[in-house]
């Protein structure tokens, strides 16, 4: 039936429901704005969605809102049970592994992230695992940072870094509460950031961290170490994140190297 036909029996057809505009977009667009307000908290977690509170709300058939819903549920936000209904579930974070950007650019989108800087320090001399990390001649000082990071005011990472003092001794008197260390650092210097090398671990939270990222002790986190480098090789921030495993997944688009089906090559 058309939409003048419709028309002419007296019902009201929305604008977005007619064949002109797909059932698919229609649900893609619902979806996103469920999922902006996910995101910025409008949903607790563990609150219920009923599909046919969010089609009276959203002027959507119930078809297209359970589309959407279907869609959320495969990005992690909502989950669906029988029985139960839908719910809404703590969002993840997702930093891809693909390329090299600072935290707070990785949530571009997530909501508000802001940084808590508890300490920023010239230190005289730096510890030798550090003076190791970052190439330096025993007896150089460094620069410490140390921050808590929050996305919509809750606690995300807790990330100490260290810088050679050249590198480091500008930012000090930068704002560290909204930006990343990696556009200061290539702001500051006028040199660009090239590469990072970072290993993964799954690990607990010991009490002080935990208190700071508001998780019982022990609770699982990421530990991630990251030695970022300038355009010309050289290291400036040696850095650990730990990071709140329940809120945040680690992403990447891998390529199989098809080296590895050279005959003679194990599988």
């Amino acid at each position: 039936m058309t939409s003048a036909e419709n028309a002419a029996r007296g019902r009201r057809i929305p604008a977005g429901w007619t064949s002109a505009y797909p059932r698919s977009q229609r649900a893609e667009r619902l979806a996103g704005e469920l999922r902006d307000q996910i995101l910025a908290g409008r949903f607790g977690e563990g609150e219920r969605l009923e599909e046919a509170v969010l089609a009276a709300r959203h002027t959507a058939s119930r078809n297209t809102v359970r589309e959407a819903l279907e869609l959320l549920r495969r990005e992690g936000l909502i989950e669906r049970r029988r029985g139960a209904g839908t719910t809404v579930r703590a969002p993840k974070y997702g930093h891809g592994l693909d390329r090299l950007t600072g935290l707070a650019e990785a949530l571009a989108g997530y909501g508000t992230v802001r940084n808590r800087v508890v300490s920023a320090e010239r230190l005289p001399a730096a510890p030798d695992r550090i003076l190791d990390w970052l190439e330096l001649e025993p007896g150089s000082g460094v620069v410490r940072l140390e921050r808590l990071r929050f996305v919509n005011d809750e606690p995300l990472s807790y990330d100490i870094s260290y810088l050679p003092a050249d590198i480091g001794v500008p930012l000090l008197d930068a704002d560290l509460v909204t930006n990343d260390v990696f556009g200061l650092i290539e702001q500051t210097s006028g040199q660009s950031l090239g590469r990072a090398e970072l290993t993964v671990h799954a690990t607990n939270a010991e009490p002080d961290v935990a208190a700071q990222l508001g998780l019982i002790t022990g609770a699982a986190i990421f530990t991630i170490e990251r030695l970022t480098r300038l355009a010309d090789d050289r290291p400036v921030d040696s850095e650990v994140l730990q990071i709140r495993a329940d809120r945040f997944a680690l992403e990447a688009v891998v390529h199989r190297d098809r080296r590895a089906d050279l005959p003679g090559r194990a599988n």
